[in-house]
Formats: C-alpha cells, sequence, structure tokens
C-alpha cells in the first residue's frame, strides 16, 4: 500500500514518511513542526483547518475569492507570506467547484520569493479529493512531489480512494520533513512502535481494504473508474446546459462534479430546486458561496463510481420536471405602490413607497406590511 500510494503521488520510495488516519485529522501533524505562527492562504474555511488554528495558536490567513474565481489566487497568497509562515496550503480539488487550485504556480513564485528573502515556505497540498483523481485523469499535471517546494500530501482513501469512510493518507516528501519532535515511540506492544497521530485504538480493515482496491484495481483500474465518473459528469453537464436554464460553475478540469445555478433566480432559487428534488429521490445541496462572493447560490452534484450515465440522465429529467413545477407556481413578487405624486408639504419630494412582499408569505405579514404601510403615510402628510 505505501508503496503503491508513493507511486500515485509521484516520487521516490526510498526516502519517504508516510502515515495512515481520518482524512479531517490529517492537517494536524502535516502542519505542527516548528513554531507556528501564522498560516496563510485558505481559500475555503473547512472546520479541520479551524480547529488545528485554534489548538496550536497559530494564525490562520484566508485569501479571499471573488466572483467568477473561485480558488485561491497564487500572487495573492504569497504576497501573505512572512518570516513567521509555517507553509502555505493549496486544494487539489475545490470543496465548491471541485476546481484544482494551480500548484506549480503557487510553487514557482514561492521559490522566487524564498530567495529573495532568505526564508524557507514549503507546501501543503490538500489533496482530499482530488490526490486519488489528478494522477489517473491529468498525469502531466504538476501538483505533487515533481514541485520542489511540495513537502507533505493528504490525501482521503474514503472519496475517490473508494474505501470505506474515515481512512485518510498523508505523505511527506522525505523523513526530515516530519519532525522528530513530534513522533513518539513505545514499546509496550513487544516492539518499538513510533506514532505521531492524534488518533488512538482504531481497526485496521479500512487499510486493509484499501490495499485491497489498490492491488485489485491497480493503475488502469482507477484510471478506468475515474475516466468514468468524467464522462457521466460529461453527460450530466450538457443535460443541464440544454435546458438553458443554468450557468456551470464547476470547470471541465477537477474534481468530477458539476456545480450550477440559475442564470434567472428572480422567480425561484436554487434552495427551492434543491428542496423539491428530495421529492424525486435527489440529495443536492444547494449552498452560498464564501464571502465576497456569497451572494452567488450553487447547486453541486458529485459523481460517484456507481453514479452511471442512465442516472445522469434521469437526474437532468428530474431537474427538468423540478423547473416546470416552480413555473407553475406563483412568483416571488415585488410590489411597487405608489401613493400619489402629489408633491409633499414638508420637503417637496415626491412620496414612493415600495413594500417587497412574496405572494407565498402568510397573509398575516401582508396584512401586517399594509398596517405599517398606512401608519408610515398618516405620519409623514397627515393623510389617512
Amino acid at each position: 500500500t505505501v508503496l503503491l500510494s508513493l507511486d500515485v503521488f509521484g516520487f521516490s520510495v526510498s526516502r519517504s514518511a508516510l502515515d495512515v488516519t481520518g482524512s479531517p485529522r490529517t492537517h494536524v501533524p502535516v502542519c505542527s513542526g516548528g513554531v507556528p505562527a501564522s498560516f496563510p492562504a485558505r481559500t475555503i474555511k473547512s472546520v479541520c483547518w479551524e480547529k488545528f488554528a485554534r489548538y496550536f495558536e497559530v494564525e490562520l490567513k484566508e485569501v479571499k475569492l471573488s466572483e467568477g474565481y473561485y480558488v485561491m489566487d497564487p500572487e495573492k497568497a504569497v504576497e501573505m507570506v512572512d518570516e513567521n509562515t509555517i507553509c502555505v496550503a493549496a486544494i487539489l480539488g475545490s470543496t465548491l467547484n471541485g476546481e484544482f487550485e494551480d500548484v506549480k504556480l503557487l510553487n514557482d513564485l514561492l521559490v522566487l520569493k524564498n530567495k529573495e528573502t532568505g526564508w524557507d515556505t514549503p507546501i501543503h497540498v490538500d489533496a482530499a479529493s482530488g490526490g486519488f483523481i489528478a494522477p489517473f485523469l491529468y498525469p502531466e499535471l504538476e501538483w505533487d512531489f515533481r514541485l520542489p517546494l511540495v513537502k507533505s500530501i493528504n490525501v482521503s482513501g474514503h472519496k475517490y480512494g473508494l474505501v470505506y469512510e474515515g481512512i485518510g493518507w498523508v505523505v511527506w516528501r522525505t523523513k526530515e520533513d516530519l519532525p522528530e519532535e513530534l513522533i513518539f515511540h513505545v514499546n509496550y506492544l513487544g516492539v518499538d512502535q513510533p506514532t505521531f497521530t492524534l488518533n488512538f485504538s482504531k481497526g485496521s480493515s479500512q487499510v486493509v481494504a484499501q490495499y485491497y482496491q489498490l492491488i485489485r484495481l491497480g493503475h488502469k483500474g482507477y484510471r478506468n473508474v475515474m475516466e468514468n465518473c468524467r464522462e457521466n459528469t460529461i453527460v450530466l453537464r450538457e443535460g443541464l446546459e440544454k435546458t438553458e436554464k443554468f450557468n456551470i460553475v464547476s470547470k471541465d478540469e477537477g474534481v468530477p462534479l458539476v456545480a450550477f445555478s440559475l442564470k434567472d433566480s428572480s422567480s425561484h432559487t436554487e434552495f427551492e430546486i434543491s428542496d423539491m428534488l428530495r421529492r424525486y429521490g435527489w440529495i443536492v445541496p444547494a449552498y452560498t458561496m464564501p464571502p465576497n462572493a456569497q451572494h452567488i447560490t450553487v447547486l453541486r452534484v458529485v459523481i460517484r463510481e456507481d453514479f452511471s450515465r442512465t442516472l445522469a440522465e434521469r437526474l437532468v429529467i428530474d431537474i427538468e420536471k423540478v423547473m416546470r413545477e416552480l413555473d407553475k407556481l406563483p412568483s416571488r413578487v415585488v410590489h411597487k405602490i405608489s401613493l400619489g405624486e402629489e408633491k409633499s408639504e414638508a420637503n417637496g419630494d415626491k412620496l414612493r413607497v415600495t413594500v417587497k412582499k412574496s405572494d407565498m408569505e402568510m397573509p398575516r405579514e401582508i396584512i401586517n406590511g399594509w398596517k405599517k404601510l398606512v401608519s408610515d403615510r398618516k405620519k409623514t402628510n397627515g393623510i389617512c
């Protein structure tokens, strides 16, 4: 398992260090070396990173997203690096839209900054989602140990590693990149056993399952699985595009998923679509983007190994049904009520009051709105 895993990440086996743990916890041993002070370049808030920063009193610096650009900007990330930075983290497979961050550009920019400053700031790649995708679908993409500043990589075996939930892998470039002071040695099991995880007693079934999958499928098998996922992603994306109702937010190169938003959300929202799809047996999350892009709402469908072409076509059909049902419902109307064009005696301004109410809201709320409207009118010019 160790040999195969390291081969996937483009690295020689001879001088490596590897650990097996639950995927979210891999960030703690990875980033705990040295004296933590600042840790820039997170673009998407994840509770595992926030826990690490709080437990180890690390300043977590985040590169803000912007509309249309939902991954880390390497130039902005490098600008945030200072002499106390312990590492820069890049995501291979955004939670929001599956996009791969440009680890190669980040590495090149950071190499220049390290030369200018004399610092030695490394890179950690959070490949939880993309670590078992990029090696098979995009083998020429440089994101792993082929880049000199990439010192550690974590990947989830329970995502596209095709194993049960709860297994994650973290690989260091060399043993020297894993500080010795973080390793504890115990011999109460009869032999010396080094350990540096935060996990305690845990079964080995997940490790065995990962070993079985790697042996059974091999490179060719994993490549076939990932290519099939990509093909079904294309089927779903093209089906949604044909409806002419959605903008595709996800990218062609990345995790096999489709993230999309409504072209026109004035009548209905992505949350309504998500809710109504449950009636057809689909759990499709709707969520807003992080700050600076939080006015954007998207739906996301992750294509797994067992998500067939037939299911992709069926999902498109069910989404079209939902859209037709929503079109039959009353729209979210904005009522503009003009209370006269006469000028106010007080200040000579035209008086126009706009009340925004949904036709689907409770009648009591509508009545209260009208009462407030009349009350405000009385206070303004004394006319009922």
